[in-house]
């Protein structure tokens, strides 16, 4: 449905986007995971055809971005950072007035159909100006979905929103992938694991990883973390003895034990329990924990920036 390949965008000496290949499926939910100024709004503005690659291609349901701009339009609906808002229509004529500009076939019906979508029915001859943050939010996923489009692109629709609303908003998306293909953007850690079946993190214009968030786990997760707690030590003492072990990669207090972060191939369960045995400590807890999406991040985004 959605298909990137070796995409582009120079700004004179600065380039913005650098060589981005990925897919979405139909019925796909994909999430452009990355860093501010990584280069997110530019590819979506790309993929919708607010502006034109530098070079490489995309193809919307099979349609390229260049060469086949307005079918690529009709097939995409799009929320930009800042919604287009008219104050003084009010939510259903703003939204008829959207489906009339899409050459909707019956646009008041279908604009009907889309504030159903994103529960904003009762709020229809509301003024714009008198919506909160939130149900803007929502009447801009509204125009995005109006015309049925095969394709919905979304930049950070949850940004500025309060909790409430942000969890309203999540759910709206989860829901779109049984009708459309879904591509959005955020640098939210915990809402690309929730809401995405694969992320592609980007840093500085570059791919840097991509894959289900499981997947990315094992992938990236480099040997194995532990949670361990013993009894009987400080927590200086403890931390010295289990950074000593052979095999140990790094120590990190959490709560009231550690997180043991192995090497590569290293096994050293076996060694942590007789280390604290043999120091007449006692072990009370040693389990394996799993990377989460945002450790991973934060470790390829920081080994970019280092490098």
């Amino acid at each position: 449905m959605i298909e990137v390949e070796n995409l582009t965008k120079h700004y004179g000496h600065h380039t913005a986007v650098d060589g981005l290949t990925f897919t979405a499926d139909a019925g796909e939910i994909v999430g452009l995971l990355g860093p501010n100024g990584a280069g997110k709004t530019t590819t979506m503005r790309m993929l919708t055809g607010f502006m034109p690659p530098t070079s490489g291609s995309a193809r919307i349901a099979g349609f390229d971005i260049f060469t086949d701009s307005l079918e690529v339009r009709k097939r995409v609906g799009y929320l930009p950072e800042r919604v287009p808002l008219y104050p003084d229509m009010t939510v259903k004529g703003y939204v008829t007035f959207w489906a009339e500009l899409r050459g909707a076939k019956q646009p008041r019906q279908q604009a009907e159909r889309a504030l159903e979508m994103v529960n904003l029915s009762d709020r229809r001859n509301t003024l714009v100006r008198n919506l909160s943050k939130g149900m803007r939010q929502r009447l801009g996923l509204a125009q995005a979905l109006v015309h049925d489009p095969q394709v919905v692109i979304l930049d950070e629709p949850t940004i500025g929103i309060d909790p409430q609303q942000v969890i309203e908003v999540r759910e709206r998306v989860r829901a779109l992938r049984q009708q459309h293909t879904v591509l959005f953007s955020t640098h939210i850690l915990s809402e690309a694991e929730q809401i995405c079946d694969r992320v592609v993190i980007i840093n500085k214009g570059k791919i840097v990883a991509q894959g289900a968030p499981n997947a990315l786990r094992q992938q990236l997760q480099h040997g194995v973390n532990l949670y361990v707690q013993i009894s009987g030590a400080n927590s200086a003492t403890a931390g010295r003895l289990l950074s000593d072990l052979r095999g140990v990669q790094s120590v990190e207090a959490q709560g009231d034990g550690f997180i043991v972060r192995a090497r590569q191939g290293a096994d050293v369960r076996g060694d942590i329990a007789q280390r604290v045995v043999q120091a007449g400590y006692t072990l009370l807890e040693m389990r394996p924990v799993a990377m989460t999406l945002e450790e991973i991040f934060l470790d390829i985004v920081g080994k970019g920036q280092a490098s």
